[in-house]
């Protein structure tokens, strides 16, 4: 559910905006003009993890300009298993002030198995 919003801009400014259905649209549409973020979802590597990669997402959106730089950044990143739900991986990506956070729990891969009795 949603409404197209048309804007009408002139030097950078705002000057009309129609078919927004309701404040919140509008509220979106203005910082969307002026400031879009997003959220960012991808994998950051583990060592020692049942899994080699494990999934994150920013814990806030950030600017939408950072997303590219914030992927490259993350590329260069590796965390050590266990990981839980939650976990702060990077505590501000691109000086946004936003963490990066696992989005699951990955347990560490057992080194020796375990004997039966």
């Amino acid at each position: 559910m949603g409404c197209d919003i048309d804007l009408e801009v002139e030097d950078g400014e705002i000057l009309s905006m129609e078919g927004a259905g309701c404040i919140q649209g509008e509220d979106y549409a203005r910082e969307e003009y002026r400031n879009p973020t997003r959220v960012l979802p991808t994998t950051v590597r583990v060592k020692g993890g049942v899994l080699p990669y494990v999934p994150v997402k920013t814990a806030e959106p950030i600017p939408k300009g950072e997303l590219e730089a914030a992927v490259e950044e993350l590329a260069t990143v590796e965390v050590e298993a266990p990981i839980e739900l939650g976990d702060v991986i990077v505590e501000d990506i691109r000086g946004t002030g936003v963490a990066i956070v696992a989005t699951r729990d990955l347990p560490a891969a057992e080194e020796e198995p375990v004997a039966a009795d």
